[in-house]
């Protein structure tokens, strides 16, 4: 394999490569803020499983409306501004956490206006996605070459993760202290998540604009829905990898949520102990990222998807392992549970490439001018498995408890692992043949 070395970067490379670093480490902190998000909505404001379930959702199901924001995205002429004004539109409100009250009482019976609040404000945040994801990996696809594109993104994904570590611990260790300390911090985030974009908007952006015809909004909509559903028509390979996708986030967000209410409600775990839990995976994340971006360059994306489903396997199989063997020791504040330690280990695993494998795999499968759409494809097909899997997933732990809606969704993944391995034969049969 050859070596890698950041002078044999292009000049427009390298400025891409220090924006999208800084852009990912102003992120880090924002997002190691919202790792304990749900967790701040079970344990300092008291909400339902239910409502927590639908914070998760709003996250995910936004990107169903990639029907209608992806023909706008595209027909964007700056997309520096746009960028920059969906940034600004979607933060500010968080400045209204200002305003929520910080005593136990005004939280109490988990059905109060600041419940329904908190869920909105973080809808109107999650919005942004949908403009943001694909046009950040069509700006990266477009400036970074082939051979550097998934090492650039790795290096600049492990320093992201380096910042979020720190953040979230330290994030969890002011919560042990002050429960309401969210108030005051989620202002703070909106200002740094503004800033970011800001500074990646300065991306340079070198696709020519292609002139197209003013058409009403619902025939450019429809337009757009038969353009996605043609990609996955005529790219067999990109159908089964959404297919394997589709089994696999069907596992996640029918798990993510209950496995929150399991440390709470289960394990008891304290704002520093979860802290440790949602970080120490990323220890060993940060670790592998180059290695696993390296990987992801050099092998078929079905092949990496193997590893990502089969790393997501294993670490539910240890929390339903921590069920049945709950023994652990505390130390300096922190519940250490022994089963969790293999949940930790293959944690590492999938957070080193899920991130890679979800952010541009799809890319992979396409011309780099087409990018934008096939990450349009990934992510709309995220918001269709968003509207009913995070609550099937609350139902499952209500009827049938944790343990049952942890098999299942190991289940699901076994389903996906399955899909990724026949498309990846079938392919090389077809190549055989040909």
């Amino acid at each position: 394999m050859l070596r890698f070395s950041f002078s044999e970067l292009q000049p427009d490379e390298r400025e891409a490569f220090v924006r999208h670093t800084l852009y990912s480490l102003i992120e880090g902190v924002v997002l190691g803020v919202l790792a304990l998000n749900e967790f701040v909505f079970l344990k300092s404001m008291r909400g339902s499983p239910w409502q927590l379930s639908i914070l998760f959702q709003s996250s995910m199901f936004v990107f169903i409306f990639l029907i209608f924001i992806n023909e706008f995205v595209r027909r964007a002429r700056d997309k520096r501004k746009m960028l920059r004004r969906v940034g600004i539109v979607t933060r500010m409100p968080l400045f209204l956490l200002l305003l929520f009250p910080r005593t136990a009482s005004a939280y109490s019976g988990g059905d109060s206006l600041y419940h329904y609040l908190f869920l909105i404000l973080f809808l109107i945040y999650f919005l942004a996605a949908p403009i943001i994801n694909p046009t950040i990996n069509l700006f990266l696809r477009n400036i970074y070459r082939h051979k550097n594109f998934s090492r650039l993104y790795s290096v600049s994904t492990s320093l992201n993760k380096i910042v979020m570590l720190v953040t979230t611990f330290g994030y969890g260790i002011l919560l042990d202290r002050d429960y309401y300390a969210f108030t005051w911090v989620f202002p703070l985030v909106a200002v740094l998540g503004i800033s970011s974009i800001f500074i990646f908007s300065r991306i340079p952006y070198r696709l020519p604009i292609k002139e197209s015809p003013a058409m009403p909004l619902f025939q450019s909509v429809t337009l757009s829905m038969k353009r996605m559903l043609r990609i996955l028509w005529q790219n067999k390979p990109f159908l089964h990898f959404e297919l394997a996708f589709m089994a696999y986030g069907f596992a996640f967000m029918s798990t993510v949520s209950v496995i929150f209410i399991y440390f709470e409600e289960a394990l008891h775990l304290s704002y520093s102990s979860m802290a440790f839990y949602r970080n120490a995976y990323n220890v060993g994340a940060i670790l592998l990222l180059p290695l696993a971006g390296r990987l992801l360059g050099s092998i078929d994306p079905r092949k990496f998807s193997v590893i990502t489903f089969g790393a997501m396997f294993l670490y539910i199989g240890f929390l339903v392992l921590t069920d049945l063997f709950p023994q652990h020791v505390d130390f300096m504040g922190i519940t250490l549970f022994y089963m969790l330690m293999g949940y930790i280990l293959f944690h590492s695993i999938f957070a080193a490439t899920m991130p890679l494998l979800w952010n541009i795999g799809s890319a992979y499968y396409c011309a780099h001018e087409d990018a934008g759409d096939y990450q349009a494809v990934h992510l709309w097909l995220t918001g269709v498995r968003s509207a009913f899997a995070p609550i099937i997933g609350i139902l499952f732990y209500k009827y049938y408890g944790f343990q049952v809606t942890f098999l299942i969704g190991m289940a699901f993944l076994l389903v996906a692992i399955a899909i990724s391995i026949w498309s990846y034969y079938h392919a090389q049969k077809g190549l055989q043949t040909d």
